[in-house]
């Protein structure tokens, strides 16, 4: 079993997801008493934050960058970075370490061809709804990615910040994102992405009339997924 790096706490509430996720995984797939080997490193959420608004991105990817390499001193074998808008920094983040990184939207993009869709609606923060790094790497596998307008992506951003994060779900915010995800389907979105690690607290399955792909989970089950490949190559047992 490889030992995976996960960088979290940006939301420390979604991190928590990935850690239960992980091991109840790995858990099925082992069976007895086995969970995941890992290493888990939260960062203050405050600070982060604050390079985002600032457009300080490349002191951001400098201070995730120094966590990865303290990951893989301490024998991590892959990273998992524990959101989808920090990803616009990956490549500095690979720069600084010798290990690979198991990117949340290339997973993601797998999940949505095994289901033979094309085209889906995105919600997340404006920084992933709205600038490249993310929507062009889904597309990258042959997917079109749709956004709602600008009002809807104002509000799904605030309520990101402003209650998610903080683990505030509430019903009026659970029918904004349903109506964006009406709106999107009636643009032709056959799924939709939870594109921020902390929507899937709030939506579920049920609450759409399309399939909702949920990053965290999806992210997590794949890291899973690596930390076995080894295993699974050499032909032991993980009740696949």
């Amino acid at each position: 079993m490889k030992t995976i790096g996960l960088i979290g706490g940006m939301s420390w509430e979604s991190s928590l997801e990935y850690y239960r996720t992980i091991n109840k995984e790995m858990n099925r797939k082992l069976g007895g008493l086995h969970s995941a080997e890992c290493l888990l490193y939260s960062v203050d959420f405050e600070e982060i934050e604050r390079l985002q608004s600032a457009g300080q991105w490349q002191e951001a990817g400098e201070q995730l960058g120094r966590v990865a390499q303290k990951m893989e001193q301490a024998g991590a074998d892959f990273i998992v970075i524990c959101t989808n808008t920090m990803h616009k920094v990956v490549g500095q983040i690979e720069e600084k370490i010798s290990i690979p990184v198991l990117h949340i939207a290339d997973t993601t993009a797998v999940e949505i061809r095994s289901k033979d869709l094309v085209k889906v609606g995105l919600l997340g923060t404006s920084y992933t709804m709205e600038q490249d790094f993310y929507r062009s790497r889904i597309e990258s596998h042959g997917i079109e990615v749709l956004v709602p307008p600008s009002e809807q992506r104002g509000e799904i951003n605030r309520i990101i910040f402003e209650e998610l994060v903080a683990g505030d779900l509430r019903q009026t915010s659970r029918e904004t994102f349903q109506q964006a995800i009406r709106d999107l389907m009636a643009e032709g979105a056959e799924g939709i992405i939870l594109g921020c690690t902390e929507i899937g607290l709030l939506i579920k399955p049920e609450d759409a009339d399309v399939p909702v792909f949920d990053t965290a989970q999806i992210h997590a089950v794949a890291a899973v997924n690596e930390a076995l490949k080894n295993d699974q190559e050499k032909g032991v047992d993980t009740n696949e």
